[in-house]
């Protein structure tokens, strides 16, 4: 490296020590980006307008402190541009870096004592004096060799005005940070010496093991494109300890795999060392077995084992894999606590019957972006936990070796040959109820599940964050008025609308949802008549005992029916339990429930009439606006009318008015259509479109013929249901469109509200991604109620036609992948709480800002 080259970490912080005068803020400024510099000078002219207030300083540090902590926690490089020659200065800032866990590097820039002098007496705002700088040239130069103890982790010292100039800062990444490889990965637990149950595995994920003349494994080739990575503890307690070392190191050194420190290794460091280490958990046989090794080999394994580091950032970010786990804080960072944690987990410093350390459930806490793969303490299966997963499965107790697929995240797993070493806790807990250390209670909601900026990730759409403002909002609506969240296994997608029409007169089309789709590759989509109701999902099940051991429901009620935002759609519970026996008749009739084999039923619907739900709505709202037109617009028209014919200039005016009339008249009779009386379950309709989920399935690979055939059964069973009508097109055959618009034009004139455009399919990818699963084509009559009796008019009109579709659209799809994600976490018998967090978050989503014209 050039001499003129000073390295850096990447994230870390720079603290630049020199006297006044020695050209600290001209290195600043030449050197890093101005962002990244937080000057003193700066900060006395924040809290005092004067930045040579010396009066001013406390208050500035307070604020400079302050600054660097924020960029540190957001992990970004910061440089603070101050003094910094007293140690008491320097103190603080590395108490700054020592609590955002980064690396302090100091830059001394030791410019001779006769420089400074000059360049401050040439500076009409500096009359401190040349005592003031000969004091801290005096506390410089006694700092220089106690830099490094103070806990700087590199210092570079340039002891002249050319060196200042010359030189240049290298960026270095930190050994963890290895986000420029993707994979894909095969992470593997702790191996513990099973050098058997290694090679097995490692067979089982497709690797070919390479040997040694004398037979030893030294090294195993990946299928293309995969790295192994080892999450630490391959020593210790096992019958061939000398022997996983072998081929992991091998593996290593051809760049085949990866490995974090275990606290097994880190012990293993020590005693190879010769230091006082008691040889016990299993090390007094590794250590046995390395005397019969040469002492080369040892010499290897110890460099080995002490270079392992605490953990590795992978894949962009979106993976972690540390020895026993990492709370998202620590990602990326290095400092002694990192890497305890790193090693060891979190202890209460308490220990349990067996001796053992009592470890706080990190993972339960566990919100980040990044998935965190990690081993430590054995588990008997593996369980997601917040997107973490241990990968220790015991198999030097007897249990099983075992690897997560990343990014598949499919587990394989290998049994042990036997128990290769008796624990001092048993490994399989003889009641599990009687370890509440290690699970959490399924049915156990809590706030932090909820609160703030949230990440799910789903398996159809990546990670989907969720504000912390829009967590609030859910949270409001989700304490006050919805179900029991026992019973709220999803909540629908917001619709996303067709693309705007250009066609004069229509703000949406048929032809653009076809054109969409047909863009998209989708090769036969469904229009299905789009009820004007309101959206309901029916959780029925098929007797109250399912009812009690499966959802928890009170006695007497069987299921639930709730609105789109989770709340209870009849105000009484005895017309919810009378549509659900309706509901679960036709099932039985029908031999639904013993096709699916399932005690229970999720189903998506459109209940109507629309005034069943919308009816404070529609009085307070719709019938004040109509009736406020008519009482006001038709006198209006007579007068203007008079008018006009002494006065020709108003004819425009009466015309407008006219139209508005014309208008208000339409508006009415559009909401009305969608009105008629119902008491109890007299005059309601249910029309069922899709069946959700049932237990142990979901059935969104079901495309919609089969939904709807299923559908139509109901409807033949009992007249409380409502047929979907349909038609299957190719969207980019010739006359689709053509055939899709007559019936559309027939819909809409019958008084429908439209249709909705659907892959055939069901849920469908295509190279873009994840497609929408459905847009609504609305007719302009049924608009009117949306968008007021006024929007047709031309000017109302071409303002909403620029409504941005982009923003909703996004949001149908990050709504409709949690929907998904939620529904197969049922389906997979996941915890209520793993069930709630995607439910809460989609309607969390509902909360995000959009056009106001959609």
């Amino acid at each position: 490296m050039s001499e003129h080259q000073l390295t850096v970490p990447a994230t870390c912080l720079v603290v630049l020590v020199g006297v006044s005068g020695s050209g600290k803020s001209t290195f600043a400024r030449a050197k890093f980006g101005p962002y990244e510099v937080i000057s003193s000078d700066f900060c006395r002219g924040l809290v005092s307008n004067d930045e040579n207030s010396q009066d001013a300083t406390a208050a500035a540090f307070d604020v400079l402190n302050y600054i660097v902590g924020k960029r540190l926690e957001a992990g970004l490089l910061t440089v603070v541009d101050a003094t910094n020659v007293q140690k008491d200065a320097r103190a603080s800032l590395l108490r700054v870096a020592r609590d955002h866990d980064v690396l302090p590097v100091a830059i001394v820039l030791d410019t001779p004592k006769e420089v400074c002098l000059e360049r401050n007496a040439s500076r009409t705002d500096r009359d401190f004096g040349a005592r003031v700088i000969h004091r801290q040239s005096e506390s410089l130069h006694r700092s220089l060799r106690g830099l490094k103890r103070e806990g700087f982790r590199r210092v570079h010292v340039l002891d002249s005005p050319e060196k200042a100039a010359e030189a240049v800062i290298v960026r270095e990444p930190l050994l963890n940070d290895l986000r420029a490889r993707t994979g894909p990965f095969d992470v593997i637990g702790d191996v513990h010496g099973c050098r058997a149950e290694l090679e097995t595995l490692l067979g089982k994920l497709g690797y070919g093991l390479i040997l040694d003349p004398a037979g030893n494994p030294v090294d195993a080739v990946p299928p293309a494109g995969r790295t192994a990575v080892f999450v630490g503890d391959l020593v210790d307690r096992g019958p061939d300890s000398p022997g996983v070392l072998r081929l992991v190191m091998g593996m290593i050194d051809s760049g085949h795999a990866l490995c974090v420190s275990g606290n097994h290794e880190h012990k293993l460091v020590r005693a190879l060392a010769g230091r006082d280490v008691k040889l016990t958990h299993g090390l007094e046989r590794t250590m046995a077995q390395l005397a019969s090794e040469t002492p080369e080999f040892r010499t290897t394994v110890a460099a080995f084992c002490e270079g392992l580091i605490s953990h590795y950032v992978l894949d962009g970010g979106n993976l972690v894999v540390a020895h026993a786990g990492l709370k998202e804080a620590y990602h990326g960072r290095a400092s002694g606590r990192v890497r305890s944690f790193a090693l060891y987990g979190d202890t209460t410093g308490e220990t349990d019957s067996y001796g053992l350390p009592v470890r706080y459930q990190w993972a339960k806490d566990y919100r980040g972006r990044a998935t965190v793969l990690y081993g430590h303490t054995p588990t008997v299966t593996t369980e997601w936990i917040n997107n973490t997963l241990c990968l220790d499965t015991g198999a030097v107790f007897g249990g099983s070796l075992t690897a997560l697929r990343y990014p598949e995240r499919e587990i394989v797993s290998v049994p042990a040959e036997q128990v290769w070493y008796e624990p001092a806790k048993p490994f399989v807990p003889s009641d599990p109820a009687k370890e509440p250390e290690t699970a959490r209670e399924p049915d156990v909601l809590t706030l932090a599940d909820v609160s703030g900026k949230r990440s799910v990730q789903t398996r159809h759409h990546g990670r989907v964050t969720v504000s912390a403002e829009n967590a609030a909002g859910a949270l409001e609506v989700m304490s006050r008025w919805a179900v029991d969240p026992r019973w709220l296994l999803y909540l629908p997608p917001t619709m996303a609308p067709t693309p705007t029409s250009t066609r004069p007169g229509l703000l949406e089309h048929p032809a653009e949802a076809f054109a969409a789709y047909a863009k998209d590759g989708v090769p036969e989509v469904i229009c299905e008549e789009k009820h004007m109701g309101s959206r309901a999902v029916v959780l029925v099940c098929r007797d109250a005992s399912v009812a009690g051991s499966r959802f928890g429901f009170p006695d007497g009620q069987t299921g639930i029916v709730h609105t789109r935002t989770g709340r209870p759609f009849f105000s009484s519970v005895s017309d919810s339990e009378a549509l659900l026996d309706r509901v679960r008749s036709a099932l039985e009739s029908t031999g639904i429930w013993n096709e699916l084999d399932t005690g229970w039923v999720l189903l998506d619907a459109e209940i109507l009439p629309w005034s069943l739900k919308a009816d404070a709505l529609i009085r307070e709202q719709y019938a004040a606006v109509g009736a406020a037109s008519r009482a006001a617009l038709p006198p209006a028209v007579e007068a203007l009318n008079a008018a006009a014919q002494r006065v020709p200039a108003l004819l425009e005016l009466r015309n407008r008015t006219w139209a508005r009339r014309d208008a208000a008249d339409a508006f009415g009779q559009a909401y009305r259509r969608y009105v008629w009386p119902s008491e109890g379950l007299d005059g309601v309709r249910v029309a069922p479109f899709q069946l959700l989920a049932a237990e142990g399935t979901t059935f969104h690979d079901r495309d919609h013929h089969w939904h709807l055939a299923l559908a139509d059964r109901l409807v033949e069973a009992d007249p409380l249901f409502l047929t979907t009508r349909r038609m299957v097109l190719d969207p980019a055959a010739a006359g689709a469109v053509d055939l899709a618009v007559t019936w559309w034009e027939e819909l809409v004139g019958e008084g429908g509200e439209g249709m909705v455009v659907k892959p055939l399919a069901n849920l469908t990818r295509t190279k873009r991604g994840l497609v929408q699963p459905g847009l609504k084509v609305r007719g302009p009559e049924y608009l009117r109620i949306i968008y007021g009796p006024d929007y047709l008019l031309e000017e109302n009109l071409a303002r909403l036609k620029s409504r941005a579709v982009g923003r909703k659209r996004a949001a149908a799809l990050r709504e409709y992948a949690l929907g998904l994600e939620g529904l197969e976490r049922v389906a997979a018998g996941e915890p209520l709480w793993r069930v709630h967090e995607a439910v809460f978050s989609v309607l969390a989503l509902e909360s995000e800002p959009i056009d106001p014209r959609l």
